[in-house]
């Protein structure tokens, strides 16, 4: 009798908010302000293995609002994390997993708790953008090769 060829696994264990932080350096004064804010966004994605097939990815998402005279408004900061089995997958996909799929399943959950918090603090709601976690995937796999120094067999 011939082993079964076992299928891959990718599920979701758990999906939650690893850290999140929210300041006013400006408030209450800040809410007296005139102008439209400029919004920078930052997002960084991270991943370990916790055990044999099981992986925890994080997404972290910067927020800055400032004013047209560099004032803050108010800079959020949310780590939105998930926990992954990932098994019977082959070796070298299990990169891009943790590089696209997962950050495209946290970032939902991440634009809400972002979201949510700006509207705790008495601010409109801030509505990220979609986001293109393979295109980022790609430019950080062509950035970490442009730096490695060329080696030769």
């Amino acid at each position: 009798m011939s082993e079964e060829q076992k299928q891959p696994v990718f599920g979701i264990e758990k999906v939650y908010v690893k850290g999140i932080s929210l300041e006013l350096p400006n408030a209450p004064q800040i809410f007296l302000e005139q102008g439209t804010p400029v919004i920078n966004v930052e997002v960084h994605t991270a991943a370990a293995q916790l055990d044999a097939g099981v992986f925890e990815a994080v997404l972290t998402v910067t927020v800055t609002s400032k004013l047209e005279n560099d004032k803050t408004v108010f800079l959020v900061e949310a780590a939105q994390a998930g926990i992954f089995r990932i098994s019977d997958v082959p070796q070298e996909d299990i990169e891009p997993l943790l590089g696209i799929a997962c950050p495209n399943i946290l970032y939902p959950y991440v634009r809400e708790v972002i979201s949510d918090m700006v509207v705790r603090a008495g601010l409109p709601p801030v509505v990220l953008q979609p986001m293109n976690f393979e295109n980022a995937y790609q430019q950080q796999k062509q950035m970490q090769a442009a730096q490695q120094p060329a080696t030769t067999h």
